[in-house]
């Protein structure tokens, strides 16, 4: 047990469920599909670094395992980035998109617990990135699902957060409001750049890139949705999470 192996991924999961929290409180007061989803995917951020620190802690076992693997894995980035879609989309494209989202989501629960798993690779007590990248699953079909929901969710999520940052720029106004953008997209890929350093041996970048990557998103969306007082009359209404 270790301070990176626990500390990290435990207080990733805090901050990713205070930020979750604060998303639901603002659906619960001005309801948005956006605002839900970002909500969701803020939990399975949670789920996700929870189930790290328990690994950190007390090893894998099978179902801490799954629940990395579809909520950490699998599912999180796609459902954040599908919030962004109902952002900037059109209402029927993005209504498309979420019966696409939830029935492949079904379909990874499924495979995910179905699917056969190596306990050699659930007993291990070094970590050396190989637990974490999906190797302990053995089932031929799980771990192709990985690479399809999270470009989707790269492409989504940083995409439209780059976009938006880039129209406010462009405008020279509500210039808080890309910072803000600027943030959820450094945020939103910080895992991704973590986990490719962790393959290269340095598990510590893995949880180091979670926190970073749930601090900065939060501290995002919050400068993103802060009024401030400036003359708004002459922006074209561009959305932002927490619209």
């Amino acid at each position: 047990m270790t301070f990176v192996n626990t500390f990290l991924p435990f207080l990733a999961s805090a901050i990713s469920f205070l930020f979750a929290f604060f998303l639901f409180k603002r659906y619960a007061k001005k309801p948005s599909n956006h605002v839900l989803l970002w909500g969701i995917g803020m939990i399975f951020y949670g789920i996700g670094g929870f189930c790290e620190g328990f690994f950190g802690a007390f090893g894998w076992n099978p179902l801490i395992y799954r629940l990395w693997y579809l909520f950490g894995a699998i599912l999180v980035a796609a459902w954040l980035g599908q919030g962004t879609v109902y952002l900037l989309a059109k209402k029927s494209l993005a209504h498309a998109l979420m019966v696409v989202l939830i029935l492949g989501s079904l379909f990874g629960v499924y495979k995910v617990f179905t699917a056969q798993l190596d306990p050699s690779l659930l007993t291990t007590s070094v970590h050396t990135g190989s637990e974490l990248s999906g190797h302990a699953i053995v089932t031929p079909g799980v771990r192709p699902l990985t690479p399809i929901f999270n470009l989707y969710g790269t492409v989504t999520l940083v995409g439209g957060a780059v976009y938006s940052a880039w129209i406010f720029f462009r405008k020279r106004v509500l210039l808080h409001r890309t910072i803000g953008n600027i943030l959820i997209a450094v945020g939103a890929i910080a895992p991704a750049f973590g986990g490719a350093f962790s393959r290269m041996g340095v598990p510590a970048a893995l949880y180091i890139g979670e926190l970073l990557g749930a601090i900065l998103m939060f501290i995002g969306f919050q400068r993103a949705t802060t009024p401030m007082n400036v003359d708004e009359s002459a922006v074209v209404a561009q959305p932002v999470p927490g619209d």
